[in-house]
Order: structure tokens, then C-alpha cells, then sequence
């Protein structure tokens, strides 16, 4: 159990462009993911995976809409759950798939999972997380009046609902998943972050109507099963600093230190990219941790023998 590590899959990451995002071609790259975690897992690690949902829970959104003249539409925690389990199956069924082509007699579990957040988070005060369709103004509206939604602009896109995107607290099944790890199960949880939920004044959780930054609790959970490495695979090789700018430099490796202070420069990481990828790193390492790397999918083997990625220790 010293090769413990958390491995976090992007949900844009499993879709690779316009062109293939169905559910069988998400599939198809869910097993591209899956045999890279499948060689770490050859290799003597033992993994709990995690992943992202965004542009699922964005597709499960729009289904509900378009069906609403006919069923009733679904609350955004249950397409949380909706997601973390058709996400979770894909995954799963890939992983095992390629464990017992490797002779590698290891069960795969995928675990709903619910990750609980303060009812009293400033940011349900200041929702900002763009989820579902792209609307006109006058929709926009309609819906805000009508069904009590946050709307705002993106510029040049049109308006959009949005949602808050709490900081999580804990790992509701966060034991069961410490027993199945022990156990030698490989672990898919807390998908697109966890289902939010919020504890009442008796501590009864209930779902909340918000999205979490699943590689925080991917962060939350490193720590607290104990890893010494987080994998964070996104939809690019290294990261850079100064993006998008004329000096652009892509980083191989960087300290806690260093990441610290380009955080603080500002203009560096994105709010709604790699920010909260790096914020989750220092999260990650602060609480212990001894190594994180995010690289793209197809170069997670080479970046664990440190040929790519960027690599970010204490």
C-alpha cells in the first residue's frame, strides 16, 4: 500500500471533439483512459479513481429539458448521480476489461458517491458555474422567473443557467472506500465531485442544487486515503504559464513554492481550467502529499516515468 495514488479523469478529456461525444464514443476513450490506470495498476499501485462530468451533466440537462413538455425535469443533484453512474460504468466496464486481459485478477467497483458541503457556502450567495444549454435572453429570463434559476451572459455565446460551486467539506462514504482500497478493489468514486449534499440542523443530508470541482475532492481525497500521488489528466500535455500569450512556456516541473507564487502573480491559470487543478495540487500537497502531475490522457505512462507532464512536489 505504499503505491497509493488518486487518479482524477477529466470529463472534457473523454470527449475529444464536437464531432464524438456520443455515449459510445465517450466509451471508447473511457477504455483509452482505462488502459493507462490498468498499466499503474500492473505496476504495483493500487488507485481510486475519480472523474469529471461537466459536459455530461450539461448533455443529461438538455435531455430533460427537451423532454419536459412530457416527464418531469430532473434535479441537478440526481443528474449528478445520473452521471457519476454512467461515467462510473464505462470506466469500470473498461478497466476490468483490460486487468483480465493482463492476467490481473483485481475487481472493480464504481461507488455513487455523496461529498457534503456547507448549506451556508458564500458561494451559493455568488453562483458562477455555466451548466446546460445556451439560451436567449428572453428563455433566460422565463427560466429565472419561472423555475428560480441563476442566469448570466457569456459573452458572444448567449445566457446560461448558473449554479454554485461549494467547497467540499467531506467524503460522506469516504470509510467504505478506505475498506475497499485496503481490500485490493480498484475504486471509482465521487464523480463530477461527489453529489452535493448539505446537512440540516439534525445532521439529515439532503442533495443540494450545486456542482463541486471534482479534482478538489479529488485533492480531499488523496489525503485522506492516504496517497502519495495525484494524477490529474486534462485535455493538455504540461501545464503552462502565461497561456494563450506570445511567451507562453510550458513547465516540466515546479515546487510548492513556486506554484504558490504564480497562483498569487495571477494571470496564469484560468478560473474555469487549470486554476482549480493547481488549487487542488497545493491542497494535495500541503496535507502531505508527496508528488502530483497532470499531463493528457495518452501521456500518462511516459509522465510516470518522468518524461512529460508537469510534475509539482513539496
Amino acid at each position: 500500500m505504499e503505491k497509493k495514488a488518486v487518479f482524477a479523469v477529466g470529463g472534457n478529456s473523454l470527449i475529444k471533439d464536437k464531432d464524438h461525444q456520443t455515449v459510445q464514443d465517450q466509451y471508447r476513450t473511457a477504455g483509452e483512459t482505462a488502459e493507462h490506470i490498468a498499466e499503474m495498476i500492473r505496476d504495483g499501485w493500487e488507485v481510486v479513481i475519480t472523474h469529471g462530468t461537466g459536459p455530461q451533466i450539461g448533455f443529461i440537462l438538455r435531455r430533460s429539458e427537451l423532454a419536459s413538455r412530457e416527464l418531469h425535469e430532473l434535479p441537478l443533484d440526481v443528474c449528478d448521480a445520473d452521471a457519476q453512474g454512467g461515467i462510473g460504468y464505462a470506466l469500470q466496464q473498461n478497466l476490468q476489461n483490460a486487468l483480465r486481459r493482463m492476467g490481473i485478477p483485481k475487481t472493480v467497483v464504481t461507488l455513487i458517491t455523496q461529498t457534503e458541503v456547507r448549506a451556508d457556502d458564500p458561494a451559493f450567495g455568488k453562483p458562477s458555474k455555466g451548466i446546460g444549454e445556451f439560451m436567449s435572453k428572453k428563455k433566460a429570463l422565463r427560466r429565472r422567473r419561472v423555475n428560480g434559476w441563476a442566469v448570466a451572459e457569456e459573452a458572444g455565446r448567449g445566457w446560461r443557467r448558473v449554479v454554485a460551486s461549494p467547497r467540499p467539506l467531506r467524503i460522506v462514504e469516504i470509510e467504505a472506500i478506505r475498506a475497499m482500497l485496503a481490500s485490493g478493489i480498484v475504486t471509482i468514486a465521487a464523480g463530477g465531485g461527489g453529489i452535493p449534499v448539505a446537512a440540516d440542523g439534525q445532521g439529515k443530508l439532503q442533495g443540494v442544487g450545486a456542482v463541486i470541482d471534482k479534482d478538489l475532492t479529488a485533492a480531499l481525497m488523496a489525503a485522506e486515503v492516504g496517497a502519495k500521488l495525484l494524477i490529474i489528466s486534462t485535455g493538455v500535455e504540461k501545464v503552462a504559464l502565461n497561456w494563450g500569450k506570445p511567451d507562453q512556456e510550458w513547465i516540466d516541473r515546479l515546487s510548492l513554492q513556486k506554484v504558490r507564487q504564480y497562483r498569487a502573480e495571477g494571470g496564469h491559470f484560468a478560473a474555469e481550467s487549470m486554476g482549480p487543478k493547481i488549487q487542488a495540487v497545493i491542497n494535495f500537497l500541503e496535507a502531505g502529499g508527496e508528488r502530483a502531475i497532470i499531463t493528457n490522457p495518452e501521456n500518462i505512462s511516459r509522465a510516470l516515468r518522468g518524461e512529460t507532464g508537469t510534475h509539482i512536489v513539496p
